[in-house]
This record gives structure tokens, C-alpha cells and sequence, in this order.
């Protein structure tokens, strides 16, 4: 009889348990569901947020700025897909066309949010005065920033601009 009991014991204990819910890294499926559209639209247009269309950059004209947005152009990896500024993978940053246009707020957007097709965003990954550093060197490589504020260069490539510098 102590068997019967012992195994009653344990049966209406088990029955008692609760099973444990494990998530083993499976999403669920309707969780992936994508509730409202993809906008792509202003990323592909240039466009810029609203309040940061007539933003200038703070660096503009700062040597210093230029210098430290130029260590993390090279820290960062562009030089991996822009090469020095010449392009390569991505787009050349030294001529007077560029895709998502060359003001500074819009050079900013790109750099933060990224762009279609390889522009990785870099927005959460850098603060903002790390970013409109490189927002000032990356204007400097195509002649857009005073000649007394550029910062040498290591990679032995000159700027090209339509207008001669003074």
C-alpha cells in the first residue's frame, strides 16, 4: 500500500507542474508580419527630413573637425568601398555629382540612415558630433570647405573642384 500511496504522491505532483514555455529562438510567425510599408521613397530621392533641410554642419570650415572626421572616414571603413574618395564600390566622393546631393544635412542623413543598395546606416553606432565630423571631411574631398581648414592628406590624392582654389 505505501507503493499505491508513494505513486499517487507523485502522480497528482506531476499533474501539479506546470510546464516550462522555452522560446529556442524561433520567431513566431506572426510576429515577422510587417504592419505598414517600407518607406524607401526619400531615401532613394535625396530628400531630407523635415527640420534638417537648412541645417549647415557645425564643422564647417574646423580644421580640427576635418582632421577627426578624416581618422574616422579611415577608422570607420569607408575607405573600403569609397577608396580615398575616388569611389570605388561605392560612389566617388571627390567629384561634383553626388546621388543624395552634397549639402551638409543631406550628407548627414546618408551617413545616419543610409542609402539603398550598399550604404550601410551607421545611425546609434556613432554620435552625432562623430558623424558631422565626418560630414566636414567627406565635403572636404570635393574642394567644399575653405583650403586653410582641410586637413593634410596621407592618401596622396588631390581634391578635383570646377573652381580653382584661392
Amino acid at each position: 500500500m505505501t507503493r499505491a500511496a508513494a505513486a499517487l504522491a507523485g502522480a497528482l505532483l506531476l499533474a501539479g507542474c506546470e510546464r516550462e514555455a522555452r522560446n529556442l529562438g524561433r520567431p513566431d510567425p506572426g510576429a515577422a508580419a510587417v504592419t505598414e510599408p517600407i518607406r524607401v521613397s526619400a531615401l532613394q530621392a535625396g530628400d531630407v527630413k523635415p527640420g534638417l533641410e537648412s541645417m549647415q554642419g557645425p564643422y564647417e570650415g574646423n580644421a580640427y573637425a576635418i582632421a577627426e572626421g578624416q581618422r574616422l572616414y579611415s577608422q570607420m571603413n569607408c575607405v573600403g568601398c569609397h577608396f580615398h574618395g575616388g569611389g570605388g564600390i561605392g560612389p566617388p566622393l571627390m567629384d561634383d555629382f553626388w546621388l543624395y546631393g552634397n549639402q551638409p544635412a543631406q550628407v548627414y542623413q546618408t551617413i545616419v540612415e543610409g542609402r539603398p543598395n550598399g550604404m550601410p546606416s551607421f545611425g546609434g553606432k556613432i554620435p552625432p558630433q562623430q558623424v558631422w565630423q565626418l560630414v566636414a571631411y567627406v565635403r572636404s574631398m570635393s574642394g567644399m570647405q575653405p583650403m586653410d581648414a582641410v586637413s593634410a592628406r596621407d592618401d596622396h590624392i588631390q581634391y578635383y573642384s570646377a573652381t580653382p582654389p584661392k
